[in-house]
């Protein structure tokens, strides 16, 4: 199938994160009508807002990109946040799509979704063959039901609705805040705090042993689309780089790229998380994707963007 998205209106929900905001960025490039709705507009958490804003507005495609986002520390410390939000924001975006016929529709979810011991690289069939990563779980649940839903509408009202999985990302407009961010960004600003105050040292949590893939979100972006214009199937599908580092290597590439040259120790009391998490990727790469910048390059982008703001 190919999806035309000449002259259709493409509501991008969750249009001011990281992932939404490069979604915006690469649908410039395409002849479409690109709908944004802030908080202002629209509470997506509440059900009768969204089915209000949705009739009025009528979009033709939608790219579910919102949700409520933390790191570790916060979806420990906010679970029911965590749980209740994104599982609100899915079911009601979903729903007032099929009351409004929306032609097609790309929910995101997120790689947290897959068993925490599940064979390496991850295959889509992964889903729910395991216990999840603890350190996650209320976000993964959520998702894991937003991809449920999708099938559910699809399977009952034959909607040409599809979800993506992607890996880890980083990139421009992501969260730099030390509590509540994922681990590159954490990282990143962590390195550029010690380069600035001249720290003699700095201490990263964990073993540095765990594995990951890490995604511009620009390439991320991309892929998205490819995907709304050319993939049709029940089943979720993987986005990934196809590239893992360990959280050492990891490290050492930020302090490249800060130019922080002093000692960085381990405190290894603190979680881990996932040993490892790779996506396999090859069912994108079957249908003809294959994109993706080094994650030096990507890193190097995204700091320099970042001291721009």
């Amino acid at each position: 199938m190919t999806y035309n998205l000449s002259g259709k209106k493409v509501w991008v929900a969750g249009h001011r994160g990281m992932v939404g905001s490069a979604v915006c960025r690469q649908l410039e490039n395409e002849d479409c009508n690109i709908i944004k709705a802030g908080r202002d507009e629209v509470n997506l958490v509440n059900q009768a807002e969204v089915n209000d804003w949705m009739n009025a507005v009528k979009p033709d495609a939608i790219v579910l990109a919102a949700a409520k986002v933390g790191g570790i520390q916060a979806n420990n410390n906010f679970p029911v946040d965590f749980l209740y939000e994104n599982l609100m924001i899915e079911a009601n975006i979903i729903h007032a799509a099929h009351l409004n016929n929306v032609e097609r529709m790309l929910f995101l979810g997120s790689s947290c979704i897959y068993p925490r011991l599940a064979d390496q690289p991850i295959k889509e069939n992964s889903l729910l063959s395991g216990a999840l990563e603890p350190t996650n779980e209320w976000y993964a649940i959520a998702k894991i039901t937003g991809i449920k839903l999708i099938q559910a509408y699809r399977k009952q009202y034959g909607y040409d609705w599809i979800s993506a999985m992607p890996t880890n990302l980083y990139g421009p407009g992501d969260n730099y805040d030390l509590e509540s961010s994922h681990v590159l960004p954490a990282l990143l600003r962590k390195f550029h705090e010690a380069k600035i105050s001249n720290s003699s040292e700095v201490m990263v949590w964990g073993s540095g042993k765990p594995l990951r893939e890490f995604m511009h979100c620009d390439d991320l972006a991309g892929a998205l689309l490819f995907l709304l214009k050319n993939y049709s199937d029940y089943e979720h599908i993987n986005v990934g780089s196809g590239n893992e580092v360990s959280i050492r290597e990891l490290v050492e590439i930020i302090a490249k790229v800060v130019g922080y040259e002093a000692k960085i120790t381990w405190d290894e009391q603190k979680p881990d998380g996932t040993p490892r998490k790779l996506m396999d990727s090859r069912k994108l790469q079957r249908l003809g994707w294959d994109g993706g910048r080094s994650l030096f390059d990507g890193i190097f982008h995204t700091y320099n963007t970042w001291l721009k703001h």
